[in-house]
C-alpha cells in the first residue's frame, strides 16, 4: 500500500520557571526516611509478595508476571525523633534554556512551575548520570493516562479505600459524594512524618521528575506543601535524593488544583520510586495527587513490557500542534491530496483565530445529489486537545490511504467528510501554554470571554416539551426543525462568537451524521443530554430515535480497544460497563443547550458526544497509542453515515423539491430534503411505513426495507400538485391573484348584514 509521510513541523519553545507562592506549612523535622517504614496499604495480597533480592541495586529484575509483585516489607524501626533544625529546602529553580525537543518529548510550555537544585551528591546506590540528561526530561509513567495500574501504587496508609493509593492520580477528579469509593487523592491515614506513597515501574526506569496536586474536593482544602523523594530497586532500601550533604526538600502546592513540577537535580535509575510528605497545608490533611516523569530503560528479555508495548505503522505527525502549526499541517495535507481536500474557515474566535476546517471528498467544494455529509468537531474545550490531535492524524490518514486503501476509496468517493480540529483555538491555546501535565484540569476550558462552548446552543428541549405537556395549545409546536428563539439572535445574549459560527455552518451544510470529540472520560454520549424532569440532575431522557442512537454510539464504542474492555479501570468514577462504553447524557448529568439536543432539534444532523481518553491533554509520546486506540472507531463511525434509508423526493416533472417532510411511522421525529430535494434518514434494520410530503403537493407513502448489509436503501418519491396548489399556478401564469374562498365568504357574509339592516 502506497504511503506518503507528512512532513513533520518542528517549534522549539522555551520553557519557563514560574515560582510559585508559599503557603503556611506545619513545620517538617529533618529525619532519615530510609528508616520510616509504615504498615504496607497494597491492594495486592500478602502471598502474592516476592520475597527481596540479594543484591538490592544489582539489575536486572526478574522477568516474567513475578516481575510486577513487591517484597515484604522489613519490621518497623523506631520511631523517628524530632530534629531541632529547619529542613533544607531546595535552592530556587534556575531559567531552562531552549533546546531542541527529543521526540517524543512535549516542551511547549510555559508557566512551568519546577524546582531544582544546583548540586546533588553521588551516593553509592545511585546511578550517577551526565549533567546534560537532567534537562532532557522524560514523559509521564502514566498515572494520569491509567497506563499504571493500581496494584503499582502503595501507600504506608490511607484513611479509606476511596483515599487510598489508586486515587493518587494526577488530575483525577471525586465523585459527587466525595465519602464513597471515588474521592479525590491519596490521603494518609495520620498526619506524620512517616507516610509516603510509592510507584513501581516494575522495571528499571530513568526518573527525573515529579507533578504534584492537591486533594480534589468541593468542600475541603488538603495538600502537600513539602516532600523528599526515595528510590529503591527492591522496595526494602531505599535511597533520598540528596541536596549536598542532607536530603533535598521538594517545595510542593500552594493549593490543592494547580499542578507544580519538581525535576530531580540528577536522573535516578531504579525500580521504585516514593514520595515522603514533610509539610502540608495547616488545616489540611496530607493528601496528593501525583505523576512521575521517567524512561523505562530497555528490557528485551522481559515478555510483559514486550507484549504490552503499543506500536503503529503509521507515518503520521505525531506531536502537539499549535495554531499555526495546524494550519501548516492543513496545508501539507492539501498539497499532497489537492484533488480531494479542500480548506475553508467557518469563521473567527474571540480572539480572531480562524476556525478552519478541512473537506474531504472526491469533489471538494460542492454538495453532491445523493451524497450525504458527515461532521467530526473537536476541541470545544479547548484544553481537551487529545480530539484535536486524533482528527489532525484522521485527516492525514485519509489523504494518504485514498493512493492505495479500497475501503477509504470507497468512504471518500461516497461521502462528503468535514473535519474542524479546533472550534475553540483561543481556549487551546492557554492549554498549549501550560503543557501536556501542567495545565491542571480546566486550564483552556472555556472560551477567551469564558464561555463553555459545549452548553452555549438554545435550549430547544423546553419548547418542545413544554408544547407538548400543553398538547400543542395555542400552537402547534413542530418534532423537527425547531426555530430558535428570537433572543438568542440578539446581540446582548451571552452567545459566542464560536457558538454562532457553528449554528450557521450546520444551517449551510445538510449534515446526516456527526460526532463531537471530548476528553476526560472514555465513553460515547448520546442525546438527549438534558433531563425532562424538574429539579432533576440526572434521569434517562431518551430521544424519538432512541435505538438508533445506541447503535450509532455502540459502533464506535466496540471498535475502540479500550472503551467495552470489562477489565478496564474507569477514568474517574463512571463505570461505564454496564451499558457497553455508551451512555444516555441525560443519565449521566444533565446540560441543557448543548450541541448534540440542539443539531437534532433544529437540524437533520444526529450528533453525539465521543469521549477519546482519561487524560484531556496527553503527552505527545502517548498519541501513536491514542491513535491505535481510536482509529477503527473514527473509520467505523463514518460509515454509520450510509445506514438507513436515502433517496430524493421530486415533483412531476423530476424537478427536486426542497424542504420535503419524511416522516417514518412510530419515530416521532421528521427530517427534511436539502436543496436538490435529496434526503437521508438514519435508521436501524427492519421494515418501515415512509411518508413525503411537501406544501402544495399531495403527500406519498410507501414501505421501505432497510438490510443488515452497509449501504443506505433507495427509497425515492414523487409528489403530486394538488388542485388548489395547481389552481394559483394557473392563474400566476395568467397574472391574476387566486381567489382566497374564506375571504371571499366573509365578504358575502358581510353583504348579507347589510342587505338586513
Amino acid at each position: 500500500m502506497a504511503r506518503r509521510g507528512a512532513a513533520a513541523l518542528v517549534l522549539a519553545l522555551a520553557l519557563l520557571a514560574v515560582a510559585p507562592a508559599r503557603v503556611g506549612a506545619r513545620g517538617a523535622a529533618v529525619e532519615d526516611p530510609n528508616d520510616d517504614v509504615q504498615e504496607t496499604w497494597s491492594l495486592e495480597p500478602s502471598y502474592a509478595r516476592r520475597e527481596p533480592e540479594p543484591e538490592p541495586f544489582s539489575p536486572p529484575l526478574p522477568a516474567g508476571p513475578g516481575a510486577g509483585e513487591r517484597g515484604p516489607r522489613p519490621p518497623q524501626p523506631r520511631p523517628p525523633k524530632k530534629a531541632t533544625t529547619k529542613p533544607k529546602k531546595a535552592p530556587k529553580r534556575e531559567k531552562l534554556a531552549p533546546q531542541t525537543p527529543r521526540p517524543g518529548k512535549n516542551i511547549n510550555r510555559k508557566g512551568m512551575r519546577t524546582k531544582s537544585s544546583e548540586k546533588a551528591a553521588s551516593d553509592d546506590h545511585g546511578v550517577p548520570l551526565a549533567r546534560d540528561a537532567v534537562r532532557e526530561g522524560c514523559p509521564p509513567l502514566g498515572l494520569e493516562t491509567l497506563k499504571i495500574t493500581d496494584f503499582q501504587l502503595h501507600a504506608s496508609t490511607s484513611k479509606r479505600y476511596g483515599l487510598g493509593a489508586h486515587r493518587g492520580r494526577l488530575n483525577i477528579q471525586a465523585g459527587i459524594n466525595e465519602n464513597d469509593f471515588y474521592d479525590g487523592a491519596w490521603c494518609a491515614g495520620r498526619n506524620d512524618l512517616h507516610q509516603w506513597i510509592e510507584v513501581d515501574a516494575r522495571r528499571l526506569t530513568k526518573f527525573t521528575g515529579v507533578i504534584t496536586q492537591g486533594r480534589n474536593s468541593l468542600w475541603l482544602s488538603d495538600w502537600v506543601t513539602s516532600y523528599k523523594v526515595m528510590v529503591s530497586n527492591d522496595s526494602h532500601t531505599w535511597v533520598t535524593v540528596k541536596n549536598g550533604s542532607g536530603d533535598m526538600i521538594f517545595e510542593g502546592n500552594s493549593e490543592k488544583e494547580i499542578p507544580v513540577l519538581n525535576e530531580l537535580p540528577v536522573p535516578m535509575v531504579a525500580r521504585y520510586i516514593r514520595i515522603n510528605p514533610q509539610s502540608w497545608f495547616d488545616n489540611g490533611s496530607i493528601c496528593m495527587r501525583m505523576e512521575i516523569l521517567g524512561c523505562p530503560l530497555p528490557d528485551p528479555n522481559n515478555y510483559y513490557h514486550r507484549r504490552n508495548e503499543m506500536t503503529t505503522t503509521d507515518d503520521l505527525d505525531f506531536k502537539h500542534h499549535n495554531h499555526k502549526e495546524m494550519r501548516q499541517l492543513m496545508k501539507v495535507v492539501n498539497e499532497m491530496c489537492p484533488n480531494i481536500t479542500r480548506i475553508y474557515n467557518i469563521g473567527k474566535s474571540h480572539q480572531g483565530l480562524k476556525l478552519y476546517a478541512v473537506e474531504i471528498s472526491d469533489h471538494p467544494g460542492e454538495h453532491e445529489v445523493g451524497e450525504p455529509e458527515f461532521h467530526y468537531i473537536a476541541g470545544a474545550h479547548g484544553n481537551e486537545v487529545l480530539g484535536r490531535e486524533l482528527t489532525l492524524l484522521l485527516m492525514q490518514f485519509l489523504c494518504q490511504e485514498y493512493l492505495g486503501n479500497l475501503r477509504i476509496i470507497r468512504l471518500v468517493e461516497e461521502t462528503r467528510i468535514h473535519i474542524l480540529p479546533s472550534l475553540n483555538p483561543d481556549g487551546y491555546e492557554k492549554a498549549y501554554e501550560g503543557g501536556s501535565e501542567l495545565g491542571g484540569w480546566s486550564l483552556g476550558r472555556w472560551t477567551h470571554d469564558g464561555i463553555d462552548i459545549n452548553n452555549n446552543f438554545p435550549d430547544l428541549n423546553t419548547l418542545l416539551w413544554e408544547a407538548e405537556d400543553r398538547q400543542n395549545i395555542p400552537r402547534k409546536v413542530p418534532n423537527h426543525y425547531i426555530a430558535i428563539p428570537e433572543w438568542f439572535l440578539s446581540e446582548n445574549a451571552t452567545v459566542a462568537v464560536e457558538t454562532r459560527a457553528v449554528i450557521a455552518w450546520m444551517e449551510k451544510i445538510p449534515f446526516v451524521l456527526g460526532g463531537n470529540l471530548q476528553g476526560g472520560e472514555l465513553v460515547v454520549a448520546y442525546p438527549y443530554d438534558m433531563v425532562r424532569s424538574l429539579w432533576k440532575t440526572q434521569e434517562h431522557t431518551p430521544t424519538p430515535d432512541d435505538h438508533v442512537f445506541r447503535w450509532l454510539a455502540y459502533s464506535y464504542a466496540s471498535t475502540h480497544r479500550l472503551m467495552t474492555d470489562a477489565r478496564r479501570r474507569v477514568c474517574h468514577t463512571e463505570d461505564f460497563q454496564k451499558e457497553d462504553g455508551t451512555v444516555n447524557g441525560a443519565s449521566w448529568h444533565t446540560v441543557a443547550g448543548s450541541l448534540n439536543d440542539f443539531s437534532y432539534l433544529h437540524t437533520n444532523c444526529f450528533e453525539l458526544s465521543i469521549y477519546v481518553g482519561c487524560d484531556k491533554y496527553p503527552h505527545e509520546s502517548e498519541l501513536p497509542e491514542e491513535w491505535e486506540n481510536n482509529r477503527e472507531s473514527l473509520i467505523v463511525f463514518m460509515e454509520q453515515v450510509h445506514r438507513g434509508i436515502k433517496g430524493l423526493v421530486r415533483d412531476s416533472h423530476g424537478k427536486g423539491i426542497p424542504n420535503a417532510i419524511i416522516s417514518v411511522e412510530g419515530v416521532n421525529h421528521d427530517i427534511r430534503t436539502a436543496s436538490d430535494g435529496d434526503y437521508w434518514r438514519l435508521l436501524n434494520p427492519g421494515e418501515y411505513v415512509v411518508t413525503a410530503k411537501a406544501e402544495g403537493f399531495t403527500s406519498s407513502t410507501k414501505n421501505c426495507m432497510v438490510g443488515y448489509d452497509m449501504g443506505a436503501t433507495q427509497c425515492d418519491f414523487t409528489l403530486s400538485k394538488t388542485n388548489l396548489a395547481r389552481i394559483r399556478e394557473i392563474m400566476e401564469k395568467f397574472r391574476k391573484q387566486p381567489v382566497s374562498l374564506p375571504a371571499r365568504r366573509l365578504k358575502l357574509q358581510g353583504r348579507k348584514r347589510r342587505q338586513r339592516g
